[in-house]
Order: C-alpha cells, then sequence, then structure tokens
C-alpha cells in the first residue's frame, strides 16, 4: 500500500513539511490541512526530495498552496524536488512559477 511519510518542522518564520513516499489522492489529506491551515499565517517550505511519485491530486495541493500564499502574503517554497517531482512539476507546465531552494537559509 502507498504511503506517505510527513515530518513538521518549524523555523522562525516558517513551517518545513518533508515529505518521504507518494504523494496522491489516497495520501495527501493530512498533507493539504496542514498545507492550507498553515500557508494563511506564515511561510511554507515542502522538502520534496524523498518523494517517489506524484499524482494530479500532489501538484493539485501544491499549485493552491502557492496560489494561496500569494493571497495571504506569504511564500510557499519547493525544496529539492526528486527526480520524480521535478518531472511531474515540469508536466504541468507551471514549474517556472515556484520558488525552489536547497535549504531553509535561502528563505527571505
Amino acid at each position: 500500500m502507498e504511503q506517505l511519510q510527513l515530518k513538521e518542522k518549524f523555523g522562525t518564520n516558517y513551517v518545513m513539511y518533508e515529505l518521504a513516499g507518494d504523494l496522491n489522492s489516497y495520501t495527501a489529506s493530512e498533507f493539504r490541512e496542514k498545507v492550507f491551515e498553515n500557508i494563511k499565517v506564515m511561510n511554507v517550505v515542502i522538502d520534496l526530495s524523498q518523494i517517489l511519485s506524484i499524482d494530479s491530486t500532489g501538484i493539485g495541493i501544491i499549485m493552491a498552496g502557492f496560489n494561496d500564499g500569494e493571497e495571504f502574503g506569504h511564500k510557499f517554497y519547493l525544496m529539492n524536488p526528486s527526480p520524480a517531482s521535478r518531472t511531474a512539476l515540469e508536466d504541468t507546465g507551471f514549474d517556472n512559477i515556484f520558488t525552489y531552494i536547497h535549504s531553509v537559509t535561502e528563505i527571505g
């Protein structure tokens, strides 16, 4: 069965979610809730380095989180996307709108 491990870490002006496994319609509910709750009040960093696969539901959460960040005046960062997540993002044609970082020290 597909699984998504989610670790939440708070920094000075952000919350980071370290994801590992498959991000899809079966595994995304907790991730969705946390992103939509926190982007309203702070910057959000999504560490995609351990993502094995991502489907349209996962991409939709990322895009909605980015849009909500714009609306609420917070940044939405993608950190170290794995090859699978990078491909999924590129396939949308919107990958160039996201802010990619390699470390939380790059958060402005």
